[in-house]
């Protein structure tokens, strides 16, 4: 690598902006601000909900009554 030409890379605080859960990683910026994290993520908490998607030929055959 070409000395003085790269950014510092160092560690950095990681702050979730829904929870307030502060993490360590590491960045070129000094402080990272996240929406969301894995501690308030619905999907890594459990609280995910899943939407029943029929198919196209089951809402057709719904929409006319076809069994």
């Amino acid at each position: 690598m070409k000395k003085g030409i790269h950014p510092d890379y160092k560690k950095v605080k990681i702050i979730c902006t829904s929870c307030g859960n502060e993490f360590e990683g590491g960045s070129v910026m000094d402080e990272v601000r996240i929406d969301t994290c894995s501690n308030c993520h619905p999907f890594y908490t459990g609280k995910q909900r899943f939407a029943s998607a029929d198919g196209r030929v089951d809402k057709f055959n719904k929409k006319y009554g076809i069994k």
